[in-house]
């Protein structure tokens, strides 16, 4: 499980630019749970992602990880517990690297390096066969340079490696918003497929307001660095764009106006 524990985080302190970006942030995840987070620019989505991965340091509070506390771990220790999909499909992979390259870096990632064969046999046939359940043909283009590749085969190609040793967390940091509507619902599907097969426990933030109804067994909408939704269940399958903005506006006392999201 996961635990968020009074997270705080302050920008350039003491300055004109002083920024709050996490206010006391509590937020509790059980193994496999998938739970979308939305809000405004500025609300802590992206900076809460970053402080569970270690990009930066919190100021305040706790990060504890199936109950370790991983809050004053550097981020290259925390990056064998994670795995992690950017919105740039740029990132995450190696562009002039083979498909099955990129997929022998991730199927090694924590291991000790060795002098043994590159990428065995077995590794190639298990390599193709989880190529194959994405359903982009990948599976017969192995060698291809990934810099080939479109921006919805890479973000698909990034979402197995990023599952291909059992990450104990997910995250997913608006790793849809780069693509084309078409293009973005496939990769949203073949990422629930993922998490469901691998039971993963998975925080996904995106901009993409029916995306966040749509997917995932709980919804978390952030105010000024704070939870003030976390909606699940019944209530979440009943749920609508316009329900949710009406309960934006009661919890946070102001009207959602986020173009990107409201337009998605």
């Amino acid at each position: 499980m996961l635990d968020l524990i009074n997270l705080r985080k302050t920008f350039n302190p003491r300055t004109v630019n002083e920024k709050v970006a996490l206010d006391g942030v509590n937020l509790h995840l059980d193994d496999g749970d998938f739970v979308a987070i939305i809000g405004g620019n500025g609300a802590g989505k992206s900076t809460t992602l970053n402080a569970i991965a270690g990009v930066w340091p919190v100021d305040e509070g706790k990060i504890v990880l199936d109950g370790t506390d991983i809050s004053k771990l550097s981020e290259h220790k925390r990056a064998g517990m994670l795995g992690r999909v950017f919105q740039d499909p740029m990132m995450g992979t190696a562009a002039t690297m083979q498909i099955e390259e990129n997929l022998a870096l991730a199927a090694r990632r924590g291991d000790r390096r060795t002098l043994r064969q590159g990428i065995t046999r077995a590794e190639r046939e298990m390599y193709r066969e989880k190529l194959s359940m994405l359903g982009l043909g990948l599976e017969d283009r192995m060698t291809a340079k990934v810099g080939l590749l479109s921006g919805g085969q890479r973000q698909a190609l990034t979402l197995l490696m990023a599952t291909l040793k059992r990450p104990r967390l997910l995250l997913l940091d608006e790793h849809t918003a780069a693509l084309d509507p078409r293009t973005a619902e496939k990769v949203m599907n073949i990422s629930r497929q993922i998490i469901e097969e691998n039971h993963l426990m998975t925080l996904m933030v995106t901009h993409n307001m029916r995306a966040a109804i749509a997917y995932g067994n709980r919804l978390v909408m952030m105010h000024a660095g704070k939870v003030i939704l976390d909606i699940s269940g019944e209530e979440k399958k009943r749920l609508t764009v316009e329900n949710l903005m009406e309960q934006f506006a009661k919890a946070s006392g102001e009207t959602f106006t986020n173009d990107r999201a409201l337009l998605s």
